[in-house]
């Protein structure tokens, strides 16, 4: 059994990054019909929207896209920053979503922006717990472990309606600016849904990454 689960572990983010990687490849190949760069994208919809003090920026690596609401700053990595495709301007477009969404107020948006630093500070020494629990074969020390990976896995529940909602928002805004034609609108749909469920995939992972650490604190205690 507990192969079998570290086995499905294992397999579910493998999944979805294969789904990720060929949606955009294929969509990475075939050119929007305004001929817009993701930079272009990203400038219409947050000059539509009133987002004119949002910066939209070149960065370094591949799909490391994202936005910044500290510095309010949207980054798009070279080749969503530069190219044409459909894949370039759905990325971009998901990136003002969350532009959008913090301008609005989103309130997942802000119950996952208050979340980062707590994370970021259990997420340091909460496997360091649970391994001592394991050792020790103590009930409390264990679960105060699972505990804090449990924060670390209400915030990727909380990510994905986020995610989620910054898709919505950029089909709709690439639609109602009409920076795509109706036969890319599926190419676009795709790219973002293939996105989505890699966030799916991480709580599924995190819950059965809870459940198998528990079976085996349970097969110890046996």
């Amino acid at each position: 059994m507990d192969l079998l689960l570290y086995f499905i572990i294992i397999l579910i983010p493998v999944i979805a990054q294969i789904n990720i990687s060929v949606s955009y490849g294929k969509y990475k190949k075939e050119a929007n019909s305004e001929g817009l760069s993701g930079f272009e994208v990203a400038k219409k919809i947050l000059e539509a929207n009133g987002l004119d003090d949002i910066y939209v920026v070149e960065t370094s690596g591949n799909l490391t896209d994202h936005y910044d609401p500290t510095r309010k700053v949207i980054k798009l990595s070279k080749d969503i920053f530069h190219g044409e495709s459909i894949a370039a301007a759905a990325v971009a477009a998901h990136e003002c979503g969350h532009a959008i969404q913090d301008k609005e107020n989103y309130v997942f948006m802000r119950i996952r922006s208050m979340l980062v630093p707590v994370v970021n500070l259990v997420s340091s020494f909460s496997w360091f717990v649970i391994i001592i629990g394991l050792l020790t074969e103590y009930f409390n020390i264990f679960f105060l472990g699972i505990g804090l990976i449990s924060v670390g896995l209400l915030f990727q529940i909380i990510t994905l309606p986020v995610e989620i909602d910054a898709s919505k928002r950029a089909k709709k805004e690439m639609e109602r600016l009409q920076l795509i034609g109706n036969d890319e609108a599926v190419g676009v749909s795709k790219m973002l849904g293939a996105a989505a469920m890699t966030y799916v995939a991480s709580v599924l992972t995190s819950l059965l990454e809870i459940f198998r650490l528990i079976l085996i604190f349970n097969n110890r205690r046996d």
